[in-house]
This record gives structure tokens, C-alpha cells and sequence, in this order.
């Protein structure tokens, strides 16, 4: 897959889940680089890389099926933008580590995984809004 196969899900998860289709795409370059059959050394699945316990509380039943992983994520991010008071940093820091960490610490956590994350995902960002 690529940008352009992705972005009819992305335009309808961010209508729906009202999240910026710029960081959808952004966070799906960074977590599989628009493969729809990735699987992390950690269980992650699919183009935004959903564990399988979060895609379950998400409603996503296929997390290889590129249009309810889109649908999952986008509504993650959704949950984390109200979360975080819409701190776009906090957000993908949130994503990478989880909500728990990302308060714990008051923000980015001291995990350089999850520091140099949140760099290549805000820059992903930048480049997808220009």
C-alpha cells in the first residue's frame, strides 16, 4: 500500500474520529510504512501498528484489514487527543508508550524509542500538512 491506496480510510476515520489526517498519515508512515500485513517483534499489527488488546477495546476485529486498523487508530489517537488536552507531542508519545507513561512522566517518557519516535512522527507531520 501507499499514501494515496490509504487515504480514503484516513479521510473517513478523521471525518469521523474529527483527528487531523495528517497525523493519521504520519503516525502509519512511522509505524509500518504503509505495510498492512506489519507485525512487530512485540505483537504490534497492521498499518498503525494496534496491539491486539487495544484494537479489541477499539472494535477493530481484523487489524490487517487496512480499513478497520485506519478506523482503530484514528479513534486512539481521538481518546488521546482528549486525554492529553490535544498536546499533539503528548498524543504520539501516548501512542508509542502509552497513555499511563506519558502521565507518569508529565510528557514524553525518558525512552529514547519513544523520544526519537515522536521526533520522526512531528516531522512525518509537518510534511504531510505542507
Amino acid at each position: 500500500m501507499n499514501s494515496e491506496s490509504v487515504r480514503p480510510y484516513v479521510t473517513e476515520a478523521a471525518q469521523k474520529y474529527n483527528v487531523d489526517p495528517a497525523l493519521i498519515e504520519a503516525v502509519i508512515k512511522q509505524e509500518s510504512a504503509y505495510n498492512a500485513g506489519a507485525r512487530s517483534h512485540v505483537g504490534a499489527q497492521g498499518l498503525m501498528q494496534l496491539m491486539p488488546e487495544t484494537a479489541k477495546e477499539l472494535g477493530v476485529e481484523n487489524s490487517f484489514d487496512p480499513r478497520q486498523n485506519v478506523m482503530g487508530g484514528a479513534k486512539y489517537l481521538s481518546q488521546l487527543m482528549k486525554m492529553f488536552d490535544g498536546n499533539l507531542t503528548k498524543v504520539i508519545a501516548g501512542y508509542n508508550a502509552g497513555p499511563g507513561a506519558v502521565s507518569h512522566y508529565g510528557g514524553v517518557p525518558p525512552y529514547a524509542e519513544t523520544q526519537d519516535y515522536v521526533a520522526k512522527v512531528l516531522k512525518n507531520y509537518e510534511d504531510f500538512k505542507s
